[in-house]
C-alpha cells in the first residue's frame, strides 16, 4: 500500500446548489503535533478485509474486537454498534426507557448523550453540573429524580470521570440506572475498576475525532444480561440468531429481534481494533502534555484547571479546558482568548452550548405531529415547561468563562514549552493590553 490513504486530497470545486462536504477525523495541531491517526496499518486491515469481501455482520475481526473490548472494560457482555448514539440508544432500550420516562443528565453535554431518549418517547431532564469537575452534580440529580425517572446518564465529559461512588449510591437507593457515556474517556477508570463497566451499561463513540476511531462506530458494555439482550433485540438484526442471545427469553424473536439495525461496519471496527492496540501510548502522550499544560495554568493568577475525583484517572482527553476568572486576571475572557490566539494557541469558547439553552430543549418541538412526544409544551398539547435563561444558573456561569485549549497528541519537541510559555505571554500581554 502507498502512503496515498494518508494524504489529504483536494475537494474539487462544488456544484452550484451542491451540498457542502465535510470531513469529522482528528488531526495534528500544526507543528507543534507529530501525531497521525491513521497509519498504513490501519489501511492494510481495510484493504484485507474489502478483498475477504468481510463487509457487514458479525465478522471474525467484529467478533474479536467485541472479545476484546470485554476484557477492557471488565464486562461480561459487549456489542459493536454503527456510532456512539446508537450505542446510548441500545442501553436506554436495554434499561427499559420508554414512553413516559424522564432521563436525567447533566446540560453541560453533548446533544448525542440524550437525544436517543427522544426517540424512545422519553423526556430529557437537565440537571447542574458540579462547577470545579464539570461532570454531574450528583445531589442536584438526586433533587431531580420523580417517581418517572427510570435512568441517569453519566457523560465521563472530554476525558474527566464522574464521581462514580456517588452515582451507584444513588442508583442503590432510588433504583434509578445508571448509564456511563465513556465517548470521551476511552481507557479512563474510577478507584482502578475501567468506566463503562461500573454503572448498568456503558456506552462508547468511536466516531472519526475518538482516541480509538472506526471512523463511525461505536459499543456497548453491561454485566447485565437482559440489558445485553435487549440491546442486541433494538439494533442487531441478523446478527442475534445463535451468537448473541444468552438466555431462551428473546429466542422466540430470533434472528430479527425488533427489526433495527444499529450494526457496526466491520472495516470500521477493523480501523479501530488497529487504534486500540495503541491506546495507551496515546493517552500517556496526552497525560503527559495536559498535566504539564494544567500545572502551568495553576500558577496563572484567573486561570483554574479542572479538578478530578478522588480515585479517578482522566484518559482519551477529547478536550482541555480551563475555568477563566475575568475579575482575578483583570483581562475578558474574549481578550484573553484572542491574545492566546495572536501567539499562535488554537483557543476557543466551550466546545458545546449548554444543551437547555438550544431551541430544541428550551423551547420544545411537537417532534412526532398532532401534539405527541415528551417535548410539546401546552400550546402544543403536552406539558414540557421549557427552560429558560436562569434555569441552571450554576452551568451557565461555569459554562460562560470556560476556555478550550488544544489537546496535543504527540508533541513535538519543545511543543510542550511554547504552549505554556504562549499562555503565560498572553496572560500577561492582555492585561497589559487592557
Amino acid at each position: 500500500m502507498s502512503d496515498q490513504a494518508n494524504r489529504t486530497v483536494p475537494t474539487a470545486p462544488e456544484p452550484m446548489g451542491a451540498p457542502p462536504v465535510f470531513v469529522q477525523t482528528a488531526g495534528g495541531e500544526g507543528k507543534l503535533d507529530q501525531w497521525r491517526q491513521v497509519t498504513e496499518d490501519e489501511a492494510q486491515v481495510a484493504y484485507d478485509m474489502t478483498l475477504r469481501n468481510e463487509l457487514s455482520g458479525g465478522t471474525q475481526v467484529v467478533r474479536d474486537f467485541e472479545a476484546e473490548w470485554r476484557r477492557r472494560v471488565g464486562a461480561r457482555y459487549a456489542i459493536t454498534t454503527m456510532n456512539g448514539t446508537s450505542a446510548l440508544h441500545s442501553a436506554m432500550f436495554g434499561v427499559g426507557v420508554g414512553p413516559g420516562d424522564e432521563v436525567i443528565t447533566p446540560t453541560g453535554n453533548w446533544i448525542c448523550s440524550i437525544a436517543p431518549a427522544l426517540m424512545l418517547m422519553a423526556r430529557p431532564v437537565f440537571c447542574e453540573i458540579d462547577p470545579a469537575t464539570l461532570l454531574i452534580d450528583v445531589d442536584d440529580a438526586r433533587r431531580r429524580i420523580t417517581e418517572r425517572t427510570r435512568a441517569i446518564v453519566a457523560v465521563h465529559l472530554w476525558g474527566n470521570v464522574c464521581d462514580m461512588d456517588g452515582l451507584m449510591r444513588l442508583s442503590r437507593e432510588t433504583g434509578v440506572k445508571i448509564i456511563e457515556d465513556c465517548s470521551h474517556a476511552h481507557g479512563a477508570s474510577y478507584r482502578g475498576r475501567p468506566v463503562g463497566g461500573i454503572g448498568h451499561a456503558g456506552a462508547w463513540s468511536f466516531q472519526g475525532t475518538k482516541p480509538v476511531s472506526a471512523g463511525e462506530g461505536g459499543a456497548l458494555a453491561t454485566n447485565d444480561v437482559d440489558v445485553f439482550e435487549r440491546a442486541c433485540l433494538i439494533g442487531q438484526v441478523n446478527r442475534m440468531a445463535g451468537m448473541d442471545l444468552v438466555t431462551p427469553d428473546y429466542a422466540h424473536l430470533q434472528p430479527l429481534g425488533l427489526g433495527i439495525k444499529f450494526r457496526a461496519h466491520p472495516v470500521g471496527i477493523g480501523i479501530a481494533s488497529v487504534q486500540l492496540r495503541h491506546l495507551g501510548e496515546l493517552n500517556a502522550r496526552r497525560r503527559n502534555y495536559v498535566e504539564a499544560v494544567e500545572r502551568a495554568v495553576a500558577s496563572i493568577d484567573g486561570l483554574e484547571p479542572i479538578r478530578v475525583h478522588d480515585g479517578a484517572e482522566r484518559a482519551g482527553f477529547y478536550s482541555l479546558c480551563v475555568m477563566h476568572d475575568a475579575g482575578r486576571m483583570g483581562v475578558a475572557k474574549q481578550r484573553f482568548i484572542e491574545a492566546l490566539r495572536q501567539e499562535g494557541i488554537g483557543a476557543q469558547d466551550a466546545p458545546y452550548p449548554l444543551l437547555h439553552r438550544l431551541p430544541l430543549f428550551a423551547d420544545g418541538m411537537d417532534i412526532y405531529g398532532h401534539g405527541r412526544g415528551p417535548l410539546c409544551t401546552a400550546t402544543m398539547g403536552g406539558d414540557y415547561p421549557g427552560y429558560r435563561e436562569g434555569d441552571l444558573p450554576v452551568s451557565e456561569r461555569v459554562w460562560d468563562n470556560l476556555i478550550s485549549l488544544p489537546v496535543l497528541s504527540e508533541p513535538a519537541e519543545g511543543a510542550v514549552e511554547t504552549v505554556v510559555a504562549s499562555i503565560r505571554k498572553a496572560a500577561e500581554g492582555a492585561g497589559e493590553a487592557g
